[in-house]
């Protein structure tokens, strides 16, 4: 059986989703089509016993220049040696048009720990791969839109300070910041391990 047309172009999509670091602050999108983007991520990626623990807050214009000035001001505070290649890593995010960060709604991971004891030491983790499926899908819609990102990971070193500056409950727990805009240099080739190393079929 030749799989649809459908599954090839969720195949495309896949595929084009791509780590894009040159970014500039004109999305081929507008903000309101990346805000329902990431409304429908967070809207329909399943979770473990439906419990929709992903939240995410959108970052444009000034928002999202001071995410990326107050980031290099925590990071500098603990960063040996010469500052220079790193402030201008974070300029190189600054450059782009918003930011998507992402947390975790850590009151309801600890309400399923309580009423489901048996499975408590997995609710953390499932958390986890919710967050991840979220991100992602957000990933990949833009990259479909023609609108490069990137993922970085400066919490916990940033969380205090964001929390403070975008008043975020004090049970978001921030796990990753995507950083989108118009795609000024796209990404390089890829290399790929042998999928049959990595793929056991057993029965077919």
């Amino acid at each position: 059986m030749t799989l649809s047309s459908e599954t090839h172009s969720l195949f495309k999509a896949t595929e084009s989703r791509r780590s894009i670091y040159q970014l500039n602050d004109k999305t081929p999108i507008s903000k309101d089509d990346i805000i329902k983007i990431v409304e429908h991520s967070i809207k329909y990626t399943p979770s473990s016993f439906n419990s929709q623990t992903t939240r995410a807050v959108v970052l444009f214009g000034d928002d999202h220049k001071a995410l990326w000035e107050l980031t290099a001001e925590e990071v500098k505070k603990v960063a040996p040696g010469d500052f220079a290649p790193t402030q201008a890593k974070i300029d190189g995010f600054a450059a782009g048009a918003g930011t998507v960060l992402f947390f975790e709604d850590q009151s309801i991971v600890k309400s399923l720990q309580e009423r489901f004891s048996l499975y408590a030491d997995n609710f953390p983790v499932w958390s986890e791969q919710t967050d991840g499926m979220v991100t992602y899908a957000v990933w990949t819609d833009l990259s479909v839109e023609g609108v490069g990102a990137n993922l970085q990971h400066y919490n916990p070193l940033i969380d205090g300070r964001v929390a403070e500056k975008w008043n975020i409950p004090s049970d978001w727990l921030l796990r990753s910041q995507l950083i989108f805009g118009g795609i000024d240099a796209e990404a390089g080739e890829k290399d790929f391990m042998p999928v049959d190393e990595r793929v056991l079929t057993f029965g077919a």
